[in-house]
C-alpha cells in the first residue's frame, strides 16, 4: 500500500479519536488501530508482504508445546461467578493455558459449556479485536456471554440470548498482555499478527488437551473488528498444520462480523458510509471521490483537505453506533437491573468494576491485577498486513464455511467497506440478495457468494450481539446449522 494511504488512514481514525465521545475503553480500540497504521507509515510495503508471504511458504513450528493438563480441567470449574443470578443452568471454566513455559507466557480464557446437550453442541472461539481488547470484557460480558453486568457494577443479570444457547463458546484473552493474560518475560508483551495466531493455536492444542471430550468437535472462529486479522491468520494456520502435522483441530467455519480486513476498502467504505447516512454533505463527497484514489493510494493535498472537512463534518457522535446515545457519565452507579434488549452505553465501567473486585478475580482463578479493557500491558505492536483478503482467499479455496456479516449502524468498519472488501474477489452470487427474518421481523440481509456468504444485522452496531442480540443469535445459529438466515 501506498504511503499516502496509509497517511489517509492514520488522519482517518486520528479524527475518531479527536471527534467520537465514547466510553475510555471504545477510545482505546481506536488508539490501538492508529498505532498499527502508524507503523504501516514508517514501514511501508514490509508489512503488506508480510503475513502474506509466511501463508504461501507456511512451515509449522518445529517444536510445539504441549504440556501436562491432567487434573487442570475440574480445577478450572467456576463453583459461581459473585453476584450472578440463580438458576445458573451450565458448567462454567476460567484459567490460564501456558502457551511458552521457557518465558512464563499464558493466555486466560473464560469457557461456558450450553445448559442443553453440551455434548453434542459444537465448540466455538470467541476473538476480539483492538488490537490488544479483551474477549472477556466485550465478547463476553457485553455482548454474547451468559452474563451481562448491572449498573453497581458488582451484579450480574442474564443475557438470554447468550451463543452458549446453541453452542459451547470460548473466549481467549489473547495476547499476553490483554486482559488477565501474561507473561513473566517483558519482551513478550511486543508482539503482532504473528506471534498472535502462533500462540492461539498452541492455546488451542493445549486446550484441547484439558477438554479432551471437545477433540473431535465440529470447531468454529468467530470475532469482529481486528479479529478480522485474528481469525482467518488462526484459520490459516490451524489449516495448515492439519496437514502437516498430527495435531487436527476440527475446523468447519468462521465468522467475522464488522471485521477489518483490507485497508484500501475500509477507508473508501467508511466516507461513502458517512454520506449515505447523511454525515456528509453531497460537495464533501464528490470532492473525496474526485480527489482520492482509493485503488492505488495516490492521494493529493486536495484528497485530504476534503476528508478533513468529511470528519468534521460527522460531529460528537458513537462512531460505533451512529444512532447510540453516548455515555455521560464514569463511575459505575447504583440502580434498577439492566435490561438485555437495551444496550448500556455506559457498560464498559460497570465491566471495569467487575473484573477488578478482588472476588471475582478469585473466582475466575485469574491471577491478582488491575484489568484493563485493551492494551493492558502491550507495548508495541509490530506486524500487521495491510490486508487479509489474499488469506480469506485461500481458506475459500479450502472449503470451510466463511462468513462475513455486520452490523449495519457502525461507520467504524461499515457494510459498505464490507461489500467493497468482498467484490474485490469478484465471486458468482449463488443466492441474490434478500431479507432474512427474526421473532417476525426483518433481522437484516442475506447474499451468498461462491464461497463467502454476506449477513447484515438491521439496527446494530460495531458490537453486533450487544446490540441486537436475538437477531445476533438467530444469525449464528443459522451459520452453525449451514444454512441462511430464515427467509420468513
Amino acid at each position: 500500500m501506498e504511503v499516502t494511504t496509509l497517511k489517509s488512514l492514520l488522519l482517518l481514525l486520528l479524527s475518531f479519536h479527536l471527534l467520537a465521545i465514547h466510553s475510555f475503553c471504545d477510545a482505546n480500540q481506536v488508539n490501538n488501530l492508529r498505532e498499527i497504521i502508524r507503523s504501516h507509515k514508517l514501514n511501508s510495503a514490509s508489512h503488506t508482504e508480510s503475513w502474506n508471504k509466511e501463508d504461501a511458504e507456511y512451515s509449522p513450528p518445529s517444536s510445539l508445546y504441549i504440556g501436562s493438563q491432567e487434573g487442570l480441567m475440574e480445577a478450572d470449574k467456576i463453583d459461581t461467578l459473585p453476584g450472578q443470578p440463580k438458576g445458573v443452568d451450565f458448567n462454567q471454566y476460567a484459567g490460564y493455558v501456558t502457551v511458552d513455559p521457557k518465558n512464563g507466557r499464558a493466555l486466560f480464557y473464560y469457557f461456558v459449556e450450553s445448559p442443553q446437550n453440551s455434548s453434542t453442541k459444537p465448540l466455538v472461539l470467541w476473538l476480539n479485536g483492538g488490537p490488544g481488547c479483551s474477549s472477556l470484557g466485550y465478547g463476553a460480558m457485553e455482548e454474547l456471554g451468559p452474563f451481562r453486568v448491572n449498573s453497581d457494577g458488582r451484579t450480574l443479570y442474564r443475557n438470554e440470548y447468550a451463543w452458549n444457547n446453541v453452542a459451547n463458546v470460548i473466549f481467549l484473552e489473547s495476547p499476553a498482555g490483554v486482559g488477565f493474560s501474561y507473561s513473566n518475560t517483558s519482551s513478550d508483551y511486543i508482539t503482532g499478527d504473528k506471534k498472535t495466531a502462533e500462540d492461539s493455536y498452541t492455546f488451542l492444542v493445549n486446550w484441547l488437551e484439558r477438554f479432551p471430550q471437545y477433540k473431535s468437535r465440529d470447531f468454529y472462529i468467530t470475532g469482529e473488528s481486528y479479529a478480522g486479522h485474528y481469525v482467518p491468520q488462526l484459520a490459516y494456520t490451524i489449516l495448515s498444520n492439519n496437514n502437516t502435522t498430527n495435531q487436527t483441530i476440527n475446523l468447519k467455519g468462521i465468522a467475522i462480523g464488522n471485521a477489518w480486513i483490507d485497508d484500501n476498502t475500509a477507508i473508501k467504505g467508511t466516507y461513502d458510509y458517512y454520506w449515505t447516512h447523511a454525515l456528509n454533505s453531497d460537495e464533501t463527497n464528490a470532492g473525496i471521490n474526485e480527489y482520492c484514489d482509493f485503488l492505488t493510494g495516490n492521494f493529493s493535498s486536495k484528497c485530504f483537505d476534503y476528508q478533513d472537512q468529511g470528519d468534521t463534518e460527522v460531529g460528537n457522535l458513537d462512531y460505533y453506533n451512529i444512532y447510540a446515545p453516548l455515555c455521560n457519565q464514569s463511575p459505575p452507579k447504583s440502580g434498577s437491573p439492566g435490561s438485555v434488549k437495551d444496550f448500556d452505553p455506559c457498560s464498559s465501567y460497570y465491566v471495569l468494576s467487575y473484573l477488578n473486585l478482588a472476588e471475582v478475580q478469585t473466582a475466575l482463578h485469574a491471577k491478582g491485577t488491575e484489568w484493563q479493557a485493551c492494551r493492558g500491558h502491550l507495548v508495541k505492536w509490530t506486524d500487521s498486513p495491510t490486508t487479509i483478503l489474499p488469506t480469506i482467499e485461500k481458506l475459500m479455496a479450502s472449503g470451510i464455511r466463511l462468513w462475513i456479516y455486520s452490523g449495519d449502524v457502525d461507520s467504524v468498519v461499515s457494510v459498505t467497506s464490507s461489500r467493497y472488501a468482498i467484490n474485490t474477489f469478484k465471486l458468482a452470487i449463488t443466492t441474490p440478495w434478500q431479507p432474512w427474518y427474526a421473532n417476525n421481523e426483518v433481522g437484516g440481509y442475506v447474499e451468498e457468494y461462491q464461497g463467502l456468504t454476506l449477513v447484515t444485522v438491521r439496527g446494530s452496531g460495531h458490537t453486533v450481539p450487544s446490540y441486537q442480540p436475538e437477531r445476533a443469535l438467530t444469525m449464528i445459529y443459522s451459520f452453525l446449522l449451514g444454512t441462511l438466515p430464515p427467509s420468513s
